[in-house]
């Protein structure tokens, strides 16, 4: 029995030691389980949920992209359509440019071809024209008629309406004009009772003169300088040249410096003008005065022949005195000239401006020698020296056309085959048979 009991009480004992110790953290250890198979299971019913919305979304999703693949789909078919219409005119287009292009092609060709054959066929008939021409004009006799042939074409002519002037070949403005004018009356009332010695010494004078304004251009400009009361100029000039040059210098610019000048240069110009005159003036009395105009005009051809010696008696940078020694050297080797020509030509290298061409000037002076005998000068260019009557029916000619007495210089250029090539002031008559050929050639197409 107390066997039994104290089995009874150990277990009873051992029931309390499980249900105080054992059983609540079983108990709660079930619970936690239960909650979580609870937790699970809610969660099994959450994702169950969310699988179903995301099955139906993605329907809704599949439907949509059917949908816009469809859309996508027309409008790629549409825009196939489209571009292969655009494609399809392009082409068209396309094909219409090239076309035109080509037939563009084919006549610029076609073009190029006829201008070839032109340009060929033209050349050779015009080298072949040429041949003929020299081969005809290789006859002194049938050059000479190519001339004469000119002269009766030139015959027919209209009067020219061609204006020209002799006298002062300066570029002057009206007042300069008008006081050069004055300057050569009183010059030419000295003249009348001048012999050949005083015109010389006249001149000479004048141009040391005109030497001293160039190199003293301060003094220049004080005796250019326009004013209405000239009597201190006047005073200044007798102060500066009585008794150093003679009486009819002083009278000669006591009236240059009295008269009113459009700029400073035309002064000196004035005064350098008269020089040439004196000179010029003196060889008409002595009986010189186409002799001194001839060698003028040769001596300019031979400086347009010649261009090196043109630039070196232009040359500034050059000391004078080697210029005029050049110059002289020249005319000596020639055979010597005319003293007045020499004069005159060394004046206008001494004289000459900073960057005027002395063949220029030298061309000017001759028209002055020419105009003082109140001709017209026609510088005639022929392949051979004309006949006397040629020389005379075509100075005939000439002063029918121009109305004033033409005077005839002449230079040989076997170049210009035949003809005439006539130059009078600015007014150019090429009757030349070179210059047809030229003509001729010049016209082929390109």
């Amino acid at each position: 029995m107390s066997t039994f009991i104290g089995q009874l009480v150990g277990f009873a004992l051992i029931v309390f030691i499980a249900v105080k110790w054992v059983v609540p953290p079983v108990r709660t250890m079930m619970h936690n389980q239960q909650e979580a198979v609870r937790a699970a299971l809610a969660e099994s019913k959450s994702a169950a949920d969310k699988l179903a919305t995301a099955d139906e979304r993605h329907k809704e999703t599949l439907e949509v992209a059917k949908a816009q693949a469809a859309k996508v789909t027309d409008e790629a078919r549409s825009d196939s359509e489209r571009i292969a219409e655009q494609l399809r005119e392009q082409a068209i287009i396309e094909a219409e440019r090239i076309k035109a292009q080509g037939e563009q092609h084919i006549q610029l060709l076609r073009q190029q071809t006829i201008r070839g054959l032109r340009q060929h066929l033209g050349a050779e008939s015009v080298d072949k024209a040429e041949e003929i021409v020299r081969n005809y004009v290789a006859d002194p006799a049938a050059q000479s008629s190519t001339v004469d042939r000119f002269l009766d074409d030139l015959d027919e002519m209209a009067p020219s309406p061609a204006v020209l002037e002799a006298g002062a070949t300066l570029n002057l403005r009206a007042s300069s004009r008008e006081a050069l004018a004055e300057l050569v009356r009183k010059f030419e009332s000295i003249a009348d009772g001048a012999d050949t010695d005083a015109l010389t010494t006249l001149a000479e004078n004048l141009s040391s003169v005109a030497k001293l304004l160039v190199d003293r251009p301060a003094l220049n400009k004080h005796l250019a300088q326009p004013t209405d009361d000239s009597a201190a100029k006047v005073r200044l000039v007798e102060q500066l040249f009585d008794g150093k040059v003679d009486a009819a210098t002083v009278d000669i610019l006591k009236t240059a410096v009295s008269q009113r000048w459009s700029t400073d240069a035309n002064l000196i110009q004035a005064i350098e003008h008269v020089a040439r005159l004196a000179l010029l003036v003196g060889a008409e009395r002595d009986g010189h005065a186409e002799e001194v105009e001839d060698q003028l005009f040769r001596f300019g051809r031979v400086l347009d022949s010649e261009s090196r010696l043109s630039r070196l008696l232009s040359d500034h940078t050059v000391p004078v005195e080697t210029r005029l020694g050049l110059l002289n050297k020249v005319l000596d080797s020639g055979g010597g000239v005319n003293p007045t020509t020499r004069a005159l030509l060394t004046q206008t290298v001494e004289l000459l401006r900073d960057g005027e061409p002395v063949d220029a000037a030298v061309n000017d002076l001759a028209e002055l020698a020419v105009a003082r005998r109140g001709e017209v000068v026609a510088q005639v260019t022929a392949a051979a020296d004309l006949t006397d009557e040629q020389r005379t029916r075509l100075a005939q000619v000439l002063t029918q056309i121009y109305g004033h007495p033409v005077s005839i210089q002449l230079d040989i250029a076997p170049e210009i085959l035949g003809g005439l090539l006539i130059t009078v002031g600015d007014e150019v008559i090429d009757g030349s048979i070179s210059s047809r050929l030229d003509a001729a050639r010049t016209g082929l197409p390109d």
